[in-house]
């Protein structure tokens, strides 16, 4: 299958497409789609240059994408979308919009729903956010800062494609002092029983459902302050909301090469390890990814080293024109394919043809 139009680039696994991803969806034919992770548009007060809906219009405009969105995905596909919260204009308070959105979803077709199931929700906490709005965050004092984005995981059927073995982390050093040392069963005071199962070695820790993507998580805590250039000093010890992943690196490949070819980077990008662990959480190799507001494609470069088949929308040409930095030659890995990852190919094992790369 492909897209009646050309890619605007194209890799060994993916494909990214310039223009309106309501009109590039179109074509995507039904339940074919395994993962659709992806980052819209916020409605934020202060508006940004890649375009906002105000929130009280924001469930109404999405719901045009989450129709398709719905349709393209197998069964057990599964829709994962990063989404800010937002402040209601001139006040200290919050908007709804988000769990507005969450709500509409999973709302039953038959009751004007989308039909969506709310598999988990999953946070992604930014140490980095700057602190606003600073009339009621740095001025007033009055509210903590907002570091933490919600991330609604969804799926069409109650049991999606999903394995947390794929997304273990390294055990503390506590866990392997336990495993060498052995343990105990006992009842904690919670009343929980906990079987002598609890030690043994399973090959790591199930991950909680906060995505850490800070860059030195050997030397941070979660909640501990990031410095960057955009935040003044006093601000640095404002309280966050969360009682980890930072996307300001001012220095990375991506952003020194659009420095070089004239490029204006994209102003919210995403961390890798959001997609990193969305993408290995929900789907394995030569399954299909689709991030329909591409931006700075950290999805696609993800997918492209984790060897998923991808595509990428984005309407603006400037963005995915530096977007395709991250897949030249030369550009580093940003996340490390597992040890146990086997190399595939683009061979379609049906006809033993190679699949063309438009949509595969």
């Amino acid at each position: 299958m492909r897209l009646n139009c050309n890619p605007y680039y194209e890799t060994k696994f993916g494909a990214a497409y310039l223009g309106n991803s309501l009109e590039l969806m179109a074509h995507i034919p039904d339940e074919s789609i395994d993962l659709i992770c992806t980052s819209p548009p916020f409605a934020l007060v202060r508006k940004k240059e890649y375009g906002n809906v105000d929130a009280d219009e924001y469930v109404e405009w999405f719901k045009d994408y989450a129709a398709h969105f719905y349709r393209i995905l197998k069964p057990t596909g599964s829709l994962v979308i990063d989404i800010g919260g937002s402040w209601i204009k001139g006040m200290p308070v919050r908007s709804l919009y988000h769990f507005e959105l969450v709500v509409a979803l999973c709302k039953p077709k038959e009751k004007g729903g989308l039909g969506f199931y709310l598999a988990q929700e999953l946070y992604w906490y930014n140490p980095a956010k700057l602190p606003t709005p600073a009339e009621w965050v740095t001025i007033r004092r009055e509210r903590v800062k907002d570091s933490v984005n919600t991330i609604w995981w969804l799926s069409k059927e109650p049991h999606p494609k999903a394995n947390n073995r794929r997304v273990l982390k390294p055990y503390s050093d506590a866990m392997k002092n336990l495993l060498k040392n052995g343990y105990k069963p006992k009842v904690r005071p919670s009343g929980h029983d906990i079987s002598d199962k609890f030690g043994k070695d399973r090959g790591g820790a199930i991950p909680p459902n906060i995505i850490d993507g800070r860059c030195s998580t050997d030397k941070e805590e979660i909640g501990q302050q990031t410095l960057i250039q955009e935040t003044l000093f006093e601000d640095l010890v404002q309280p966050v909301n969360v009682i980890s992943a930072s996307n300001t690196a001012s220095n990375d490949y991506y952003q020194r090469r659009c420095k070089q070819e004239g490029f204006k980077p994209h102003p919210a990008r995403l961390p890798q390890a959001l997609p990193e662990f969305v993408i290995n959480l929900c789907t394995e190799p030569g399954d299909i990814v689709l991030e329909p507001f591409a931006g700075s494609n950290m999805t696609g470069r993800v997918a492209e080293t984790l060897q998923r088949r991808w595509l990428a929308f984005e309407i603006d040409e400037n963005y995915i024109k530096s977007s395709k930095l991250r897949f030249e030659e030369n550009a580093p890995l940003v996340v490390e394919p597992p040890a146990d990852l086997t190399t595939i190919t683009t061979e379609n094992a049906d006809n033993n043809q190679l699949v063309e790369l438009g949509l595969f």
